[in-house]
């Protein structure tokens, strides 16, 4: 059973006469503090009488403090009142507060460095078979935070939301040195949120600096087209690798990377005029369909038809040869998603059937479609758009109408 009287004896150590006294301790054991005595005579020994003043005045702190208060020293004791005043405005205890600092120190123990965080992203990213769009932007945007963080670990940076903010609104695009539109930016943020709870759930960080960060606001902006001549100009400047993408974008609305990257000539069905798409599954508003190909759709695709084979080149080298054509066309304000917006729009226009557009496109609800895909536009307006062909259309083939 556990000692919890305090004492005062006699004893010899080393053969040396000596007064001891003993305390309770904290946990195990008990506390000691020896006198060395000075006299034999006990009205004359000095090491008896602080020894008893000693003794008397642990008795004192164990009435008033209990047992286990005895343990503490004066510090521990004053720095215990001083905690214990600023926690009472917020009706908390110091084990509240302790409970409350245990994870921070724990994640402390565990935590990483941003670049081990990202290669770790990479490999989970990698393992569950999410797309290579996904990975590349764990690489590019997440790689340029922990660039940018080198030397700081994913705990700390976890404690200061104020530099992770700054760092987002300061961000500027590479080849410009112009700070990021709102979209740019809320993409890297995107991209922060997911990553600290990833390493939330790994114990490496107990909170998220990236939602305490501001989303930037982005115009909402109607649809951007490219008008019927741009369009023209357009595939007539394209490099051969790339026509049938940028005439699938126009006349199909296929998203270029999504859906664009997964599509096999072997999918596009010239009898019935059809195109079986199978998006990237880790797209969230991109579905499986089957997308109807217009006359001069067809005419842009039969000079460069296959039996199988990607249809699309890798994400790189189809925007380079895109932007070059974009540069030969003169084209100078190039609407966000254009080849997606003008087929929606242009598709809408000539056939005024919301709902046939919407799947076409692969919409599943309405508000989407009207809200970001579709510039108004009357019908004769939007009729020619369907005549844009090569300049030798001698290989149509005759299944719809212009405008189907």
């Amino acid at each position: 059973m556990r000692k919890t009287t305090t004492t005062l004896s006699k004893v010899k150590v080393n053969g040396r006469r000596m007064w001891l006294v003993k305390w309770p301790k904290r946990g195990k054991g008990r506390n000691r503090k020896f006198f060395k005595s000075t006299s034999r005579k006990l009205a004359k020994d000095e090491a008896h009488t602080s020894a008893k003043t000693f003794f008397e005045a642990k008795l004192i702190e164990q009435r008033n403090y209990g047992t286990a208060g005895t343990s503490f020293t004066e510090k521990q004791r004053a720095e215990y009142l001083e905690c214990a005043e600023l926690l009472k405005p917020h009706g908390k205890t110091l084990r509240d507060a302790v409970a409350f600092y245990m994870p921070y120190l724990e994640a402390t123990d565990r935590t990483c460095t941003p670049k081990e965080l990202k290669a770790e992203l990479l490999r989970v990213a990698e393992a569950d078979g999410l797309s290579k769009r996904y990975r590349s932007d764990i690489r590019s945007r997440f790689g340029r935070f922990a660039d940018d963080f080198d030397g700081k670990t994913i705990a700390e940076i976890s404690t200061s939301p104020t530099d992770v903010d700054d760092w987002l609104r300061s961000l500027s695009a590479k080849r410009t040195s112009k700070l990021l539109a709102p979209a740019g930016r809320n993409n890297f943020r995107r991209i922060l949120i997911v990553a600290f709870n990833f390493a939330i759930g790994r114990g490496y960080c107990v909170s998220n600096p990236a939602l305490s960060s501001a989303e930037a606001t982005e115009k909402k902006l109607a649809a951007g087209v490219l008008s019927v001549q741009e369009a023209a100009d357009l595939l007539a400047q394209s490099d051969a690798l790339i026509v049938p993408a940028v005439a699938l974008g126009l006349f199909a609305g296929l998203r270029p990377e999504a859906e664009g990257l997964h599509l096999d000539w072997s999918h596009i069905d010239f009898a019935d005029g059809t195109i079986n798409v199978e998006p990237d599954k880790t797209k969230v508003d991109s579905s499986a369909r089957y997308v109807e190909m217009s006359n001069n759709l067809v005419a842009w695709l039969l000079p460069h038809r296959r039996s199988r084979g990607s249809v699309f080149l890798k994400p790189t080298a189809y925007y380079d040869l895109l932007r070059e054509a974009r540069e030969r066309a003169r084209i100078e304000k190039w609407p966000h998603d254009a080849l997606r917006h003008s087929f929606g729009s242009y598709h809408y226009g000539a056939h005024q059937d919301a709902a046939r557009t919407q799947a076409q496109m692969g919409h599943t609800h309405p508000r989407i479609f009207f809200k970001h895909y579709r510039k108004p536009m009357k019908q004769a307006a939007a009729l020619p758009y369907w005549q844009i062909v090569p300049l030798s259309s001698s290989n149509i083939i005759d299944m719809q109408a212009a405008t189907g």
